[in-house]
């Protein structure tokens, strides 16, 4: 299922996280392993923060996915599922043709 995390990081971890390197190998480990097939990082209520799109082949690896955002960089994480605009035309048109 194609999904899109979006993730709010926190200023004060973030900031420590570049400094050590962490913030770059945690993104680099959540991109190699999800292979997004879209990913944007930018500000956003006046944090740091990303949105990532991918195919979520098993929800069971959210925790896994997710741990390093929420523990070192205190993010405020929201994944919901998304479609493509022609799954929504294909949809609709469903609805519309019952």
């Amino acid at each position: 299922m194609r999904v899109m995390l979006r993730a709010h990081m926190d200023t004060a971890a973030t900031n420590e996280g570049i400094k050590s390197g962490a913030l770059p190998q945690a993104i680099k480990k959540l991109m190699e392993t999800v292979k997004p097939e879209a990913a944007y990082f930018g500000l956003h209520e006046g944090v740091r923060s990303c949105w990532i799109v991918f195919d979520l082949q098993d929800s069971a690896m959210m925790p896994s996915l997710t741990w390093d955002l929420f523990q070192e960089f205190h993010a405020e994480i929201e994944v919901a599922p998304v479609m493509k605009a022609e799954e929504l035309a294909k949809a609709l048109g469903a609805l519309h043709s019952s």
